[in-house]
C-alpha cells in the first residue's frame, strides 16, 4: 500500500534524478567549454624584475623560443614578495600571458559543480529504483 508520505517521497528523488542529470549533464557541457575556451598553459620560470614605471614584471622563455612578459597584478606581487624568479604559466601562442595556476579556477569550479549535480541525479535514481522495487 502506498502512503502519502511515500508519494512525496518518490516525488522528491524523481526531481532531484531529473535536475540533477539534466542541469548537472549542461552544467559539464558549459566546464568542458570553458576549458577548451581556457587554452593551454605551459610551465615556465619566470625572472622578476623592476620595470620602467617602477613596478614589477615576469620575463620567461616560451617552448617556441620566444620571450614573453607580463606586468604582475597586485595579487601575483603578493605571491611573489620578494623572489626574484618563480615557477608559473604562461599561455601558448601569448607572449604577455602568465598566471601562477594550471588551471582556470573558474573552470574547476563548474566542473565540480558538474559533477555534484550528476552525482546527485544518478543517487536520487538509484534511490528511487530500489524503492521501487523493494515495494513491490
Amino acid at each position: 500500500m502506498t502512503t502519502s508520505a511515500d508519494t512525496a517521497v518518490n516525488a522528491v528523488l524523481e526531481i532531484f534524478s531529473w535536475v540533477g542529470l539534466g542541469l548537472g549533464g549542461v552544467v559539464l557541457l558549459v566546464g568542458v567549454i570553458l576549458a577548451l575556451a581556457d587554452g593551454t598553459w605551459e610551465p615556465v620560470t619566470v625572472m622578476i624584475d623592476d620595470d620602467e614605471e617602477g613596478g614589477r614584471i615576469a620575463r620567461w622563455f616560451g617552448s617556441d623560443g620566444e620571450i614573453g612578459q607580463a606586468h604582475l597584478t597586485p595579487e601575483q606581487l603578493t605571491a611573489l614578495e620578494g623572489q626574484d624568479s618563480a615557477s608559473a604559466f604562461a599561455r601558448r601562442g601569448y607572449s604577455g600571458r602568465m598566471r601562477l595556476t594550471r588551471g582556470w579556477p573558474v573552470v574547476r569550479f563548474v566542473a565540480w559543480f558538474g559533477v555534484g549535480l550528476t552525482g546527485l541525479g544518478f543517487l536520487s535514481l538509484v534511490v528511487s529504483w530500489i524503492l521501487l522495487f523493494t515495494a513491490g
